[in-house]
């Protein structure tokens, strides 16, 4: 039954028009509804979203509960949840469709290309919700903190910029103070080790995705670093 579910939610996100997929990382090509091919690098706001607002990614975006809630509360800016996992962004897509919700669009795709697919100066603001720490895997390039995903940020971002890292994991966390503090150029702006210990810095750290409230229900303190890059 679990396996015509997601049967099925593949095949509805192949006709979501808010989609995108790419299903080879070695080959950048992006498909849209109904699996057409389609060059959105440079163009995200002009060919999907049709203005010029602000453009936010979500990286990591799992369900897209984080670009879902902020799209409904900054209907200023564009947002696109990026995720490989196509059977979890059905869940951000289906609400942003039901609920006519036109400035968020989902990407499905691996991190490691995003500058395939996102074009130089494209991007104002970068959110990584608890991202995979990688703790069982001695090759810290996979987390989205390192000093490689760092670079492929750089590619992406306008010079006025902010990335926010919203994480449970304490090993992710300090990872992140000590990549991003050795990273040329790159500044942490704020960092806090337990965000709900006192009154929230950033009203935006209210929103909590499925993931959180687990982590939360476990006892688990909830991270935070806000930074930006030289670019």
């Amino acid at each position: 039954m679990a396996r015509i579910s997601k049967l099925k939610r593949f095949a509805d996100i192949l006709n979501y028009p808010h989609v995108y997929e790419n299903y080879d990382p070695h080959n950048a090509i992006l498909l849209g509804h109904k699996g057409e091919e389609i060059n959105l690098k440079g163009s995200w706001n002009s060919k999907h979203f049709q203005n010029n607002k602000p453009l936010v990614l979500e990286l990591a975006c799992g369900r897209g509960e984080y670009s879902v809630a902020l799209a409904k509360k900054y209907p200023d800016k564009n947002f696109v949840g990026v995720d490989i996992k196509g059977a979890r962004i059905w869940q951000g897509a289906t609400i942003a469709l039901k609920e006519d919700l036109k400035n968020v669009a989902f990407l499905r795709t691996r991190i490691e290309i995003i500058d395939s697919f996102i074009d130089k100066d494209e991007i104002d603001e970068v959110w990584i919700t608890f991202p995979d720490p990688f703790l069982r895997d001695s090759k810290s390039n996979r987390r989205l903190t390192s000093h490689y995903f760092l670079n492929k940020y750089k590619q992406i971002l306008k010079p006025d910029h902010v990335i926010h890292l919203k994480t449970d994991s304490p090993e992710l966390y300090e990872f992140s103070l000590e990549s991003i503090g050795s990273f040329e150029g790159a500044e942490i702006i704020y960092q806090k080790d337990d965000i709900y210990a006192q009154e929230l810095e950033n009203e935006d750290l209210e929103i909590k995705t499925y993931y959180e409230r687990m982590h939360l229900e476990n006892d688990l303190t909830i991270k935070y670093i806000r930074f930006r890059l030289e670019v």
